[in-house]
């Protein structure tokens, strides 16, 4: 008989991951336990674990430390401090508490469910701001590191600056740079080094550190401290030795290589903030009844204390609490922070709703269903989480050959040492050729190679209107093929507005006999209403030079959900859904009937004296250009395709005003994640663009995120590029941008690695002593510099 283990799994977040090899290290180091996968993500700074019940989460703790990196487990709070969490207890717990296989979280002693879903908010608010509070103290690093370094290097480069024992101002000066300037490099390297690994950071350390005491030994024992002492600009190692010291050296790649740390720190900022953006979206407190009958009252309690059963109420202009059915009351529901359409849905007893929508003109009784960490929002909430964590982040260049090109180095440089000293040389001679390679090699090119490109490409696409994210996006936009698009709010404007009047006789438009009075009518009926049909009827009559304003209402009252009735001039009047007029009286024409069937928008029937006078078409609009920009996406090679919660016939509309084929209609967000995951199961590359909350998971798990202008704030913080021009011609812009910056960040790395292999012979041999070797080397820096301006003209 064999036993079965249960599978357990767990987000750990990791500490102390400076680049991929970090990673594949934590990952080894915890596959290496029996039944454990791991998957990590240096963006995030976390780790998916999967475990069996044999293994405890101390197992997992220490696998991580013995990598070399602090492992942060989560802890389930008690329901007494979950308060503290307000309305955001409740999203994200499966992903961040200890989850069975199926069996849902496994609760610290004590806690509720409630109470440890708030793990979810600490957690993901701890990622977002793990970034943040790491770079201020890093940025200060590299603010005081340049202040210093600036005047070691002009001093160094400009002989004539160098006046009496500048050598030692220099040395005060470069001295505070490399040891603490240089401790996050220092530190890693001994981290990786203590754990047998080699990466850049020990290539960094090593070559800063021998340039430095290379220097402190000129300075001290050897010539260089002397007064009058001055660079020799020369080539090669053969001179008097002990005469030079490398302190620009030393100080400049410790300056450079922190400003490349610095630009990177920022792309990891945004980890978590997707969560946090979806948690805001829940209310704080809720309004729940208590007692039935005459002793029934309303509590204002906050959001935690909210129980399935329990009923609360939920007025106007106010988010539902939690996800329920209708139980009293009529309303309009805003919803298209789940499904994107700004149309709202009209609600009663009975009818089903989702936490975080909006109730617009009325108020509903609502009897709750699933709360906290069981509601849709949470469900959405985990399933951005989960597709970010997933998501393979591309891997710089330089972090996937350090594997092999730093030992390669500091090989070439002890070979070298040893045949010089072999071959008869001096020892100082033999050092400061060696101290050449490792100076040549210094990656300060490298480091600059993708932030500087970065630096360049982003600010021209915020001139632009375009916001890159970091390196990742842009490797994933240079093969994406495949685009979706989401509709509303992309494509089209995302706002209800007025499309057609049409009259009792069949004839369409505002300008016929009839049109304009009928829209004056509705307006004047609609004036109080504050729902968004409402509005854009009343915008329409105003756009149109109506007097409506002058038309009196009397008698006037608003029915939740169908429509509003009153007196005008003294004859009885409606405007509302069709069925609600005919329900009235009204006699409906058979031009309208045929109009109504025919329509793909909201309709708002007008009546007066018994009789429908007119239909109003309320809808979205195609954005102006948007065709444009659909035929720019093809030229890019994308095969784009329409992704829609609307229903098949708006958005076979569209499509076919746009020449989009392939149209997804009535898809739910879990359903666009779908369609994402099914077109990168195929082999695709898949862009995925939208506005709204619906989208964010869809825009987390494609291979490139693009969030329109105008859209959410979860929307933009869970995409790789967020356009903040609300125009469709600005996502062929961002992809071109995107790519151009990847085409210049490959160039730089190409030409860092060519001078490399070009130049580490001409040290060894001797050509080349460490002076010449950093003012290359700065060359190098200044190449890659002026090469990553050119985006300035893309």
């Amino acid at each position: 008989m064999t036993l079965q283990h249960e599978t357990r799994t767990i987000d750990l977040g990791i500490e102390g991951m400076t680049c991929a090899s970090c990673v594949s290290r934590v990952e080894k180091r915890l596959g290496k336990l029996d039944g454990v996968a791991a998957e990590v993500n240096l963006a995030t700074e976390k780790a998916r674990v999967s475990f069996p019940s044999t293994t405890s989460i101390d197992d997992l703790v220490e696998a991580v430390r013995a990598a070399g990196y602090t492992a942060i487990v989560p802890v389930a709070p008690t329901e007494q401090n979950s308060g503290d969490l307000g309305g955001h207890a409740g999203v994200g717990a499966a992903q961040h508490g200890v989850s069975g296989g199926g069996s849902g979280v496994v609760h610290a002693a004590g806690a509720s469910s409630v109470a440890a879903s708030s793990v979810g908010e600490r957690s993901a608010a701890r990622g977002a701001g793990s970034g943040a509070a790491a770079s201020d103290p890093l940025m200060t690093r590299l603010v005081i590191s340049a202040l210093l370094t600036v005047p070691v290097v002009v001093i160094a480069m400009v002989p004539v600056l160098q006046f009496t024992y500048w050598q030692w101002f220099s040395l005060a000066l470069a001295a505070p740079v490399v040891v603490w300037g240089g401790w996050p490099f220092h530190r890693a390297a001994a981290v990786n080094l203590r754990h047998g690994s080699l990466t850049m950071d020990t290539l960094v350390s090593l070559g800063t550190l021998t340039a430095f005491a290379w220097s402190l030994w000129a300075l001290f024992f050897g010539h260089a401290g002397m007064p009058g002492m001055t660079h020799e600009w020369t080539f090669g190692v053969r001179g008097a030795p002990g005469g030079d010291i490398y302190l620009e050296v030393a100080a400049g790649v410790i300056t450079i290589l922190l400003l490349g740390r610095v630009l990177e720190q920022r792309s990891k900022r945004r980890a978590g903030q997707s969560l946090r953006t979806l948690l805001e979206l829940a209310p704080r407190e809720v309004s729940v009844l208590r007692g039935e009958g005459a002793a029934e009252r309303e509590e204002r309690v906050r959001i935690e204390s909210l129980r399935p059963g329990d009923l609360f109420v939920v007025r106007p202009g106010e988010r539902i609490a939690a996800d329920g059915v209708v139980v009293r009351g009529e309303a309009g529901v805003d919803e298209s922070m789940l499904t994107g359409e700004p149309a709202p849905v009209d609600v009663a007893p009975g009818t089903s709703v989702t936490a975080a929508t909006i109730v617009h003109g009325g108020s509903l009784v609502v009897a709750a269903e699933r709360v906290g960490g069981d509601t849709r929002l949470a469900q959405i909430a985990r399933l951005v989480e989960d597709a970010q964590l997933g998501k393979s982040r591309a891997q710089r260049l330089a972090d996937r050959i350090s594997a092999v090109f730093v030992p390669i180095v500091i090989g070439l440089a002890v070979a070298t040492a040893i045949v010089w000293v072999a071959t008869g040389s001096p020892v100082e001679q033999a050092i400061t050729a060696a101290v050449a390679v490792l100076v040549i090699a210094c990656p300060c090119a490298l480091g600059l190679a993708t932030p500087m490109a970065i630096l360049v490409g982003t600010g021209r696409g915020a001139e632009r209107g375009i916001l890159i994210t970091g390196p990742e996006a842009l490797d994933r936009a240079g093969d994406v093929d495949t685009i979706l698009l989401d509709k509303t709010g992309t494509l089209t404007t995302g706002r209800m507005s007025l499309t057609a009047v049409t009259i009792a006789d069949g004839s369409v438009g505002i300008g016929t006999a009839g049109g304009g009075a009928a829209l004056d009518l509705a307006a004047a009926l609609e004036r109080s209403s504050e729902h968004p049909v409402a509005r854009a009827i009343v915008d329409g009559a105003d756009a149109s030079g109506s007097t409506w304003r002058g038309v009196q209402v009397s008698d006037f009252r608003a029915h939740a959900g169908l429509g509003v009735t009153g007196v005008v001039d003294g004859v009885p009047a409606a405007a509302g859904r069709p069925a609600f007029l005919v329900d009235l009286g009204y006699r409906m024409p058979a031009a309208l009937d045929a109009r109504a069937a025919a329509s793909d928008d909201t309709l708002v029937a007008v009546g007066s004296a018994g009789e429908v006078q007119a239909l109003i078409e309320v809808g979205d609009r195609v954005r102006d250009g948007a065709r444009e920009a659909v035929d720019r996406l093809r030229a890019l090679g994308l095969r784009p395709a329409l992704v829609t919660g609307d229903a098949a016939r708006p958005a076979a509309r569209v499509a076919a005003a746009l020449g989009i084929d392939e149209v997804h209609a009535g898809v739910s967000p879990e359903g666009k994640l779908e369609i994402v995951r099914r077109e990168q199961g195929q082999g695709h590359r898949v862009a995925m663009v939208g506005d709204g909350v619906n989208d964010a998971a869809a825009l987390a798990a494609a291979d490139l995120g693009i969030a329109m202008g105008g859209g959410t704030d979860a929307a933009a913080s869970a995409s790789d590029l967020a356009l903040t021009r609300d125009e469709p011609g600005a996502i062929a812009d961002a992809i071109s941008l995107a790519r151009s910056t990847l085409r210049t960040i490959k160039g730089n790395l190409f030409w860092a690695f060519a001078y490399n292999v070009a130049a580490i012979p001409l040290a060894a041999a001797g050509f080349l002593n460490p002076m010449i070797a950093g003012a290359a080397m700065a060359f190098s820096s200044v190449f890659v510099v002026l090469n990553s301006l050119r985006l300035r003209r893309a």
